[in-house]
């Protein structure tokens, strides 16, 4: 019989017992005591926090012509007390708030490097740290060319965001990966999936 990939229904399998906020002042911090049906039909007592910060989305601006990309580089808090010097090169991203992934990405897309976009593609989602955080990611391609930025980017200032723009070719940005210059794990996958599917004559 053939393996099937898709998620069963964990309906009935989960027993919640008690949930405590841990922590409610920039997300929600929440520790939870269940009981899981195991596969030996057993039930087991759990407890795990989790971290809900809402869902996001990124996207990687492309230009098949020049074969370049659009990524940004700014200093990431958790990364520098975590060993790293802090300033992270990254593909655009955000929180999407009440706002559907494909208007939040263009929006965050604007403030973050300046390029306004009409048409963006969804490629994939995914949960980025499932063990602890509950935030789904929705990733994004574009193309982008020369006219098509209306400001200078650099985020929102309110915010504490202060954004460089970097525009590399696309094996640059690949080589980068290898040497680590470039280690988030969301821009890792966009620069993989375009150097497949969108470089592909390039990489050949």
């Amino acid at each position: 019989m053939p393996m099937t990939l898709s998620s069963p229904s964990m309906e009935g399998k989960i027993r919640i017992h008690s949930v405590e906020t841990l922590s409610d002042d920039w997300y929600v911090l929440k520790k939870t005591t269940f009981e899981l049906l195991r596969s030996d039909g057993t039930w087991q007592r759990q407890n795990r926090e989790t971290y809900d910060r809402g869902n996001g989305a990124t996207i990687l601006l492309y230009n098949l012509e020049r074969g370049t990309v659009v990524l940004t580089r700014q200093f990431r808090f958790p990364a520098y007390v975590n060993g790293h010097p802090g300033m992270l090169i990254e593909a655009a991203a955000g929180l999407l708030d009440q706002a559907s992934p494909e208007d939040r990405i263009r929006a965050e897309v604007e403030e973050e490097t300046g390029y306004r976009i009409s048409h963006v593609r969804r490629i994939f989602e995914a949960f980025m740290s499932p063990g602890s955080v509950t935030e789904r990611l929705y990733f994004f391609v574009a193309e982008y060319h020369s006219g098509s930025r209306a400001t200078l980017g650099g985020g929102n200032h309110a915010e504490g965001e202060d954004i460089e723009v970097l525009e590399l070719p696309i094996g640059e940005a690949m080589s980068a990966i290898d040497t680590g210059a470039i280690q988030d794990g969301k821009t890792i996958m966009l620069l993989q999936y375009a150097y497949i599917h969108l470089f592909s004559d390039r990489a050949a």
